[in-house]
């Protein structure tokens, strides 16, 4: 067995020579390149609805919509079990039970085709019977399904992850939140409140179309619903604003803008405070008009130049025309806008703009930021280069003709690298790749060989991953022997775009620093390691280079989870089904005290984590084997811990005017790390010294609240009194949490003690300088506002018992980070 060994053995000392596991004989990615098909396919409850049915956010959820529900599915890099197929959790959005009526002024009881000037056989009257215009008729049923769906940035929600935006067929404009992981809230109808600001304004804006006419008149209620029905929205990135407090301080609160395209080419742009929890959130609401006749996408254009951000929102028509236009961000920190709207495509050649997307990339030889916007028309993919230089806003388009010979199907492109990805629906799919020229750019053009059970399918959307590295498609039944299927079965197939090598260097090379932003990569690289039962060496040789070189705890992280990865793929399968019963009589079997297991009756071979180690003929590690690995973890845990411990107390030692840090553990934190006798830091003694001397003896001892009696320090994850009492460590400031509400980690065995973020508390924070993360996986979303190296999403609010914690094996045990902001 061949793995990566924690350290460097110090002072000529070598690591245990063990012994390399063989080579499998079959690699999916032989003859394949990079594509690759992965396993489960996840078939949708009902066909899929909207123009681009997938939609993938930055926390690594995916949202397929359909005629019924919106089903959604997060990818989790699992480190506790070694199935080598996708983990996902699903969880799924209903369509309301409910209709969307949208209000156009009439009186309650009236009914909408009332008007005393039409008559039963006029076409006004046949228009208002529409099941839409009129959600009461009886003659059609209601339109059910989803329109559109949009993810907002990450740091949005209560929890620090994406909101979701969902348009139903009926014109419903909702937003979604996931508070309680498994259940999806409802947090505003955006559809019902802009309707009530109509109403109140009479249902004329500045500067929008006057009045048609008495209200009696088809053509003026048609003007209304135009008004409040939305065609598209997106998101923009998270913006910062400043707020006056009472003593006239300026207070920096994030917000987020969400852009709403009406029918009648009217833009309603929404600002809500973060993070967002209720209607109490939306801070306003502004409306502008775009001059566009029959608009049918809109898209967010944001630019950087010299330091400076400029946005914009870029719409489209169904008639041709594409043209950005100017959105003023009034005390937004570090925002500018355009002077005034950029005409991108002017021609009215009735191609319909289906789908943008705008990609910030550096041009290699301006040596600059530049904005590429690419749309799709037809069959052809327009795109529009923008580069601001010392001579204004540089305004390049063209055209790529021909690329497929059907209307193109759905777009997606790459958050990194520029790749565009473009399907039809007879299930062709296409990569173009930028390439820059001296003032311009081209495409290069390549078509994805679809692997065997995708193949012939048909497609009806795609999206791709944040990173880069899976491909979603929403697939059903092709012509088979030129016959097509009687019913249609709709699923979600996933295929990779590159190969765990190419994911590993990615990692290695990354800006980000944030294993959780990477967890479609971290994917890849999880998925080799379970099928080889190894470490790369390449990966294993590079990546103990650069922590000696540089000592970083991204890196450090990195590591951390591919020994977990290693452990669990050294453990082997049950035959077993778990979940079936038993009829055999089981015993109960009682441990003593110093923690031995009656060999007889346990599994031969048992480790540390409760699997099942392999012995003998049957392949696998040995216990000499699998102690090595768990002495790898410990030592990487270990040594994190400590560094962890060392950010704590300089905390502590800067910041003593802070009531709230006399609770921390200091003296226990010190004696912790004073203990080890190998462990020689001479920052970390003399910070301890300076600690003492301003401590003057104090010990700031921590109590049992059950029994009164003092809880020692002698464990970095759990606490216990004289008499036997539990309390698990918080792992930010490591006190005891003696509540029965706290945050535990998705991923790891680990808890925070506040269940409320920072940014949710409705009176200042325990710990001002404390922000929720950790750092040995770090699998888990970025908190607004903080450094990328730490966390605050991954704790989910758990009500739970301390006096029921169990003894958790040493190889699932995390120990986190903490961050001053």
């Amino acid at each position: 067995m061949a793995a990566l060994s924690p350290d460097r053995a110090p002072d000529g000392e070598t690591e245990p020579d063990t012994e390399s596991e063989p080579e499998p004989d079959t690699d999916p990615w032989v003859g394949l390149g990079p594509i690759v098909k992965r396993e489960p396919a996840v078939k949708l409850p009902s066909p899929v609805s909207g123009l681009e049915p997938l939609s993938w956010s930055e926390d690594h959820r995916l949202s397929a919509s359909s005629t019924s529900s919106i089903s959604l599915m997060e990818i989790l890099c699992d480190v506790h079990g070694c199935n080598q197929d996708l983990v996902m959790q699903r969880t799924s959005i209903p369509f309301p039970d409910s209709i969307c009526e949208l209000k156009v002024g009439l009186e309650e009881g009236e009914s909408e085709g009332g008007g005393g000037k039409e008559t039963p056989d006029s076409p006004e009257s046949q228009c208002l019977s529409d099941s839409v215009k009129t959600p009461g008729a009886a003659s059609v049923p209601p339109q059910t399904g989803f329109k559109y769906t949009s993810w907002s940035p990450l740091g949005c929600d209560t929890n620090g992850r994406c909101l979701l935006a969902s348009l139903t067929l009926d014109n419903r404009l909702t937003v979604y939140g996931n508070l309680n992981r498994l259940q999806w809230t409802a947090l505003v109808d955006l559809t019902e409140l802009y309707g009530e600001m109509l109403e109140e304004k009479g249902y004329s804006l500045p500067g929008a179309e006057p009045p048609l006419g008495p209200l009696e008149d088809l053509p003026e209620r048609q003007r209304r619903r135009r008004m409040q029905s939305p065609v598209r929205m997106e998101w923009s990135s998270v913006c910062t604003t400043q707020q006056v407090q009472m003593n006239n301080e300026c207070k920096d609160v994030g917000t987020v803008l969400l852009a709403v395209l009406m029918e009648n080419g009217d833009l309603a742009i929404w600002q809500f405070k973060l993070p967002f929890e209720d209607k109490d959130s939306v801070l306003s609401c502004n409306t502008i008009q775009s001059g566009v006749s029959a608009p049918s996408v809109l898209a967010w254009w944001e630019y950087e130049h010299s330091g400076r951000k400029m946005s914009g929102l870029i719409v489209g028509s169904s008639v041709g025309p594409v043209r950005i236009l100017p959105v003023n961000l009034k005390a937004v920190k570090g925002y500018f806008t355009l002077r005034q709207p950029v005409v991108l495509w002017q021609e009215t050649d009735q191609i319909p703009v289906h789908n943008i997307k705008c990609i910030s990339l550096f041009h290699p030889y301006q040596k600059c930021n530049c904005s590429l916007v690419v749309a799709a028309r037809g069959s052809h993919l327009f795109w529009c280069l923008l580069l601001i230089s010392k001579a204004g806003l540089n305004v390049h388009n063209s055209h790529v003709t021909g690329l497929h010979t059907t209307p193109i199907m759905s777009m997606t492109a790459s958050r990194y690298g520029g790749s565009i990805f473009t399907c039809s629906a007879d299930g062709v799919v296409k990569k173009l790749t930028p390439i820059f020229t001296d003032m311009a750019v081209m495409f290069k053009q390549e078509e994805i060989n679809m692997p065997e059970g995708v193949i012939g399918s048909r497609l009806h959307g795609i999206g791709v991953s944040p990173n880069g590295a899976y491909l979603a498609l929403v697939t059903t039944e092709g012509v088979t022997n030129g016959q097509v299927p009687v019913s249609r079965a709709f699923q979600v197939q996933f295929i990779t775009l590159k190969t765990p090598d190419d994911a590993a260097a990615e990692l290695l090379e990354s800006m980000v620093q944030n294993l959780f932003k990477q967890t479609d990569l971290l994917d890849l690289v999880r998925w080799k390691v379970l099928r080889d039962r190894r470490i790369p060496p390449m990966l294993q040789e590079e990546l103990d280079d650069k922590v000696h070189a540089t000592g970083s705890t991204y890196l450090w992280r990195f590591k951390l989870f591919l020994f977990r990865v290693l452990y669990q793929s050294l453990q082997k399968m049950s035959a077993e089904s778990h979940w079936l019963p038993s009829h055999e009589d089981t015993k109960v079997f009682i441990v003593d005290e110093e923690g031995e297991d009656n060999s007889e009756d346990s599994p031969a071979g048992a480790s540390a984590s409760g699997g099942v180690g392999l012995k003998g003929p049957g392949g696998g590690a040995s216990d000499e084997q699998m102690s090595e690995v768990i002495a790898w973890i410990e030592a990487v845990e270990s040594h994190l811990t400590r560094e962890h411990m060392k950010r704590v107390l300089g905390e502590v030692y800067l910041h003593t005017w802070i009531t709230e840090n006399t609770s921390i553990p200091t003296r226990g934190v010190c004696d912790f790390l004073m203990s080890d006798p190998t462990y020689e830091d001479r920052a970390a003694r003399v910070l301890i010294g300076h600690i003492f001397k301003k401590m003057n003896k104090q010990t700031f001892p921590e109590y049992c609240s059950l029994c009164k009696e003092v809880l020692p320090f002698t464990d970095r994850r759990q606490a216990v009194c004289c008499n036997g009492h539990i309390w698990l460590r918080c792992v930010l400031s490591y006190q005891a949490c003696q509540t029965l509400t706290f945050r535990r980690c998705l991923l790891q065995d680990s808890i925070a003690r506040y269940p409320v973020p920072e940014g949710a508390c409705p009176s200042p924070p325990p710990h001002p300088n404390f922000g929720f993360g950790f750092t040995l996986c770090r699998l888990n979303s970025e908190w607004r506002g903080a450094d990328p190296l730490f966390s605050k999403a991954g704790f989910q609010n758990t009500k739970d018992s301390a006096f029921r914690v169990s003894r958790v094996p040493t190889v699932f045990i995390s120990s986190f980070s903490w961050h001053r902001r």
